[in-house]
C-alpha cells in the first residue's frame, strides 16, 4: 500500500477546524464593524481625528489602530479622494498604511496636518471657502441663489460674465455683466481670482477683492463656477473645498437644459457635450452633492460651512454658467 505524500498530510493535519473558521469569520465580521462605527463618529463629529489618532498609537490592533489611513482621511468632511492622495504624498504616508503602523514622523507629520486643518477654520468652526462646480443646467445657480436667500452668514460671491443676462436676472446680483473690453481690462490688471471660456462662447470670472476681504474678515465664502475656474481656485488657493453638484440622472439633465428654453439647440449640442467631459471629472472633487431638490442640496452644500438657516424663503429659478 503506497503511503500518502507528506505535503498532503501535512495541510490537513494544519487545517483549523471548521468551528475555529466559524469564529474566526465573525471575529472579522465584527473588527469590520467596529471600524466602520468609528468612521461614522468621525465623519459626524462625535469624536475628533486627533482624539481616533491618539486611540490608534495606544491600541495598534483596536478599531482604531486598524484603520487604513485612506478610509480616516476620508471620513474627514470635504476630504474625498482626490485630496486623500495629495494628503497622503505630502506626509508621505503609504495609502495601505493602517493609522496603528504609522511610524513616528509619520504620526507627527499626520498630527500636524490635522492641527493646522482645524485652525484654518473660521472662529465657530466653519470652513471658510467652498467651491460649488456641476455640469451645464444642473442647478448650480438656482441652488446658490437658495443659499444667498437663506443662509446671510455666507457670502455668495457674484462673477463677472461676458454673456447677455437671462429675463430673471439682475446685474450685480446673479452676475456682473460686462463687455470683452471690460473683461480684458479685469483680467490686465489682475482684478479676478479666476477665469474661463466656457461652453467656447463667453467668459466668467471671479473678482478677486470681495473674496479676499470677506476672507480676511472672516466669513464663510461660496464661489458658483465652472470646472476651470475650479481648478484655478484650488491652484491659488489650496485649502479650498470643492464640491461637485451632480443631476440625479443624464436624462433629467438633458431635460432641464431643455425645458428652460434659454439656448439656441446648437448651444444645447455645444453644452450638452461639454456636460459629459464635466462629468467625467468628478473625482478631482472633495465632495458630492446630487441636485434632486434644490432645498437638499443647498443644505448639504452648506452643512460643510456647519452655517445656520434662517426662516426658509420661496426658491428661485434656474441660473449658473
Amino acid at each position: 500500500m503506497s503511503e500518502q505524500p507528506a505535503s498532503t498530510t501535512s495541510s490537513r493535519s494544519t487545517r483549523p477546524p471548521e468551528v475555529d473558521r466559524v469564529a474566526a469569520s465573525r471575529a472579522a465580521v465584527a473588527a469590520r464593524r467596529a471600524r466602520a462605527s468609528v468612521k461614522t463618529a468621525i465623519a459626524s463629529e462625535e469624536r475628533s481625528p486627533l482624539d481616533v489618532l491618539d486611540a490608534a498609537i495606544v491600541h495598534p490592533d483596536g478599531p482604531e489602530g486598524t484603520l487604513r489611513i485612506t478610509d480616516f482621511l476620508m471620513s474627514l468632511k470635504a476630504i474625498g479622494a482626490t485630496k486623500t492622495k495629495e494628503i497622503l504624498e505630502r506626509l508621505e504616508i503609504a495609502p495601505v498604511k493602517r493609522l496603528g503602523g504609522l511610524g513616528k514622523h509619520q504620526r507627527e507629520r499626520l498630527r500636524d496636518f490635522l492641527s493646522e486643518r482645524f485652525g484654518q477654520t473660521t472662529p465657530n468652526g466653519r470652513t471658510r471657502l467652498v467651491v460649488l462646480a456641476g455640469p451645464t443646467a444642473v442647478g448650480k445657480g438656482t441652488v446658490a441663489r437658495h443659499i444667498r436667500e437663506n443662509y446671510p452668514d455666507v457670502l455668495l460671491s457674484v462673477s463677472a460674465t461676458t454673456r447677455s443676462p437671462r429675463p430673471d436676472e439682475v446685474d450685480g446680483v446673479d452676475y456682473y455683466f460686462v463687455d470683452d473690453a471690460e473683461f480684458d481690462r479685469m483680467i490686465a490688471d489682475h482684478e479676478l481670482l479666476e477665469w474661463a471660456k466656457v461652453h467656447n462662447s463667453h467668459r466668467y470670472g471671479t473678482p478677486r477683492a470681495p473674496i479676499e476681504k470677506a476672507l480676511g474678515d472672516g466669513r464663510s465664502v461660496l464661489l458658483e463656477i465652472d470646472l476651470q475656474g475650479a481648478r484655478q481656485v484650488r491652484a491659488a488657493m489650496p485649502d479650498a473645498v470643492l464640491v461637485f453638484l451632480a443631476p440625479p440622472s443624464w436624462d433629467e439633465l438633458v431635460r432641464r437644459l431643455i425645458g428652460r428654453g434659454t439656448e439656441s439647440q446648437e448651444e444645447q449640442h455645444r453644452r450638452l457635450a461639454t456636460a459629459k467631459v464635466e462629468l467625467a471629472s468628478q473625482d478631482e472633487f472633495d465632495a458630492r452633492v446630487v441636485n434632486t431638490t434644490v432645498g437638499e442640496a443647498a443644505r448639504e452644500v452648506v452643512d460643510l460651512m456647519q452655517v445656520r438657516a434662517r426662516r426658509p424663503r420661496r426658491a428661485a429659478t434656474s441660473s449658473g454658467r
